[in-house]
This record gives structure tokens, C-alpha cells and sequence, in this order.
């Protein structure tokens, strides 16, 4: 199953970025949370660049999902994207 969820994570990417529709900001952190663990897992490293609180937010909801399996969060990031982009 590994390469079908591969591919359906990926399609579930390209349409969450190739989308016009706006995404709330929970939503957004999510999704970011989601793809940051399925694909660095647990290697977790913050972005401390000019938006400080913006990026407190992203690395807040990643951290969240520490100890999900990489997979576990490829299949939330496309129900996700599913639920949202029907």
C-alpha cells in the first residue's frame, strides 16, 4: 500500500496547492501539520525567520502530532484535503 498512498498523498497535494479556494486558518495548520509529519516524522526543526508567531503556530501543530506514523498522517492529510475539496 505504501506506493497507492504515496501517489494519493501526492494528488492530495497538488490539489490543496493548485486550489483557488481559501483555507481557514485552522485549516491550514492542519494541513501543514499533516504533511510536515508525513514527511520529516518526528525530525522536527523550527523556521525562525521575520514571522515569529506565525511560524510558533506551524511548528505548535506539527509538534502536536509527535509519535504519528508517517503513514497515519499521509492518510489524515488526504482525508483532510478530501473533506475540504469534494
Amino acid at each position: 500500500m505504501g506506493s497507492d498512498l504515496d501517489t494519493l498523498f501526492s494528488d492530495a497535494f497538488s490539489r490543496a496547492n493548485s486550489t483557488k479556494k481559501k483555507f481557514a486558518p485552522d485549516i491550514q495548520l492542519r494541513l501543514y501539520a499533516y504533511y510536515k509529519q508525513a514527511t520529516k516524522g518526528d525530525n522536527f526543526s523550527f523556521n525562525n525567520d521575520d514571522d515569529n508567531l506565525k511560524n510558533a503556530f506551524k511548528f505548535n501543530a506539527w509538534i502536536q502530532l509527535k509519535g504519528m506514523d508517517e503513514n497515519e498522517a499521509k492518510e489524515n492529510y488526504i482525508e483532510l484535503v478530501n473533506s475540504i475539496l469534494k
